[in-house]
C-alpha cells in the first residue's frame, strides 16, 4: 500500500485541473498502471453482453479502409473517453501514403460519439509499418488533449475537439516507429524523442501554445519506444527515462539528466516502488532494479538487483505492495519480490496478449485486460485467478479505469465495462 500511495501522490503535480477519478494519460494518473478504484467488474462477456455497459465502433472501420496497428490506449477525462486511431481510406496504398490520423471522443456514460477530429500527418512516412503510426497514447489536463502520431507530429485539441495547435517534430530520425506518449508536467508537455544514436533528445513544449520551451539533446542515447514517468524521489520530482542502453533520472523542468545506470529498457515504461525503479527491455534481456537516489553514473553503486533474461513482451510492469509483476511471451506472468528480485512465480495465462499493460486497483486486484482474453488476479505471492473474460476483439491497447468502469479499446470497438 505504501508503494501505491507514494506513486499516487505525484498526481497533483501533473495538472491541477484533472479531476479525481480521471485516467488522463498513458497508464493513468501515476503513469504506472495504478488506480484508487475498488470493486471494478470481475466478469464481462462479449457474446452475452454481461457487464458491457456499451460498445461502439471505432472510426475507420467501415468499407475497405485499412487499419494501422493502433496500439494507443484510451484516456478518460471529465466524463469523456478519448482515443486515437489511424487508417488508410479505401484503396489507398499503405506503402506509399500516410494514413489519416483521428482523435475521437465518446461519452463515458453511454458510449455516444461526441466528435472526431482529423489531424494532418507530420513529415515522416514510415517504410516499416510494424510499429505503426498510432502507438502514443493521448494525455490531457482537462483543458486540452495532447496527441502524438508516428508521422512525427504533436497536436493539442480543446475538449470540444477543435485543434488548438499542431507542431511537426523535426528532425525525425527515429527507429522503426515513434511510440512515446506525451507526459504532462505543470505547464509543459514532455516528449521523449529517442532515435538513432546522435539524434536523440528530450523536448518540452508549452502546453498552451505548443512553443518549444527546451530541447535537451541526448547524443549518447540510442532509440527508445518507452514513455517516461514522473515520480517523487527524496521529495523532489524526477522524470524516469528508459532507453535501449540506459535508465535515467532527469529534471522534468528542463530535461537535464541527474543520474544514469547501464540498463536496457527501450520499449516498456519504468515503475517505482519499494525504493527502486525497475525496467527491462521488452525485446528480451535482463531486468534491472535501481535505487534512484544517486547522481551521475550509478551503475556500480545503485544497482540493487538484476533479473535473468525476461523474454520479449511489450507490456509494462506493475508493482503492488512487495511484489513486481511482469507479463511477457509466451503468455507468461512473472512475479518477483521487489526488495531482492527473488522469483516468486512464473505462470502461463493462456490466450492473453502480452502487448496490453496491467492495472492494479486499491483493493488488491490486478486487471490484465484487453479487447481479447483478459484475466483478473488477486495480488500476492501466488497466482490466484479471480476471473477470465473474453471480448473477441483482441488488440494491444491497455485499459483505462474511471468511475467504476474499465474502458477497453479493441481492434474494432471501444467498450465500457461496468453496470448499465
Amino acid at each position: 500500500m505504501q508503494t501505491f500511495l507514494s506513486a499516487f501522490s505525484c498526481v497533483l503535480l501533473l495538472a491541477a485541473t484533472v479531476q479525481a477519478g480521471d485516467w488522463p494519460g498513458w497508464r493513468g494518473p501515476t503513469g504506472q498502471g495504478t488506480s484508487d478504484e475498488k470493486d471494478l467488474p470481475l466478469t464481462w462477456k462479449g457474446s452475452a453482453g454481461e457487464n458491457i455497459a456499451w460498445k461502439t465502433r471505432l472510426p475507420g472501420q467501415e468499407g475497405k479502409n485499412k487499419q494501422d496497428e493502433n496500439q494507443s490506449s484510451p484516456i478518460v477525462v471529465k466524463g469523456k473517453v478519448i482515443v486515437t486511431v489511424s487508417f488508410w481510406p479505401g484503396d489507398a496504398d499503405r506503402a506509399k501514403t500516410q494514413p489519416e490520423h483521428h482523435v475521437a471522443c465518446y461519452n463515458a456514460a453511454d458510449g455516444k460519439q461526441l466528435w472526431d477530429e482529423k489531424i494532418p500527418p507530420g513529415p515522416w512516412k514510415l517504410t516499416d509499418l510494424r510499429g505503426g503510426y498510432t502507438a502514443p497514447t493521448p494525455a490531457s489536463d482537462s483543458e486540452r488533449i495532447y496527441v502524438a502520431f508516428g508521422s512525427s507530429v504533436l497536436a493539442a485539441l480543446d475538449m470540444d475537439g477543435k485543434t488548438v495547435w499542431r507542431k511537426e517534430i523535426v528532425p525525425y530520425d527515429f527507429d522503426v516507429a515513434f511510440a512515446a506518449s506525451p507526459v504532462l508536467y505543470g505547464e509543459t508537455v514532455i516528449l521523449q524523442c529517442d532515435g538513432v544514436k546522435g539524434s536523440s533528445r528530450l523536448l518540452g513544449f508549452d502546453r498552451k501554445t505548443g512553443d518549444l520551451k527546451w530541447d535537451q539533446k541526448r547524443p549518447k542515447n540510442n532509440f527508445s519506444h518507452s514513455t517516461p514517468v514522473i515520480a517523487k524521489i527524496k521529495d523532489k520530482d524526477q522524470l524516469l527515462i528508459a532507453a535501449s542502453d540506459v535508465l535515467q533520472g532527469a529534471d522534468p523542468t528542463n530535461g537535464q539528466i541527474l543520474w544514469w545506470c547501464s540498463a536496457k529498457g527501450d520499449t516498456v515504461s519504468p515503475v517505482l516502488g519499494g525504493g527502486v525503479v525497475y525496467v527491462d527491455s521488452g525485446r528480451g534481456g535482463p531486468g534491472y532494479a535501481v535505487d534512484p537516489t544517486g547522481s551521475g553514473d550509478v551503475t556500480k553503486t545503485h544497482l540493487k538487483w538484476k533479473a535473468g533474461t525476461v523474454p520479449d513482451g511489450f507490456s509494462s510492469p506493475v508493482i503492488v505492495g512487495d511484489y513486481l509483476y511482469r507479463l511477457h511471451n509466451p503468455a507468461i506472468l512473472k512475479c518477483w519480490k521487489l526488495d531482492t528480485g527473488e522469483a516468486v512465480f512464473s505462470e502461463r495465462l493462456d490466450g492473453i496478449t502480452t502487448g496490453s499493460s496491467p492495472v492494479a486497483t486499491a483493493d488488491g486486484r490486478i486487471y490484465l485486460a484487453s479487447g481479447g482474453r483478459s484475466y483478473v488476479i488477486k495480488a500476492g505471492p501466488k497466482l490466484d485467478v479471480l476471473a477470465v473474460n473474453e471480448l473477441g476483439d483482441n488488440g494491444p491497447a491497455s485499459p483505462a479505469v474511471s468511475d467504476g468502469r474499465l474502458f477497453i479499446k479493441g481492434r474494432q470497438f471501444l467498450y465500457g465495462i461496468g453496470k448499465k
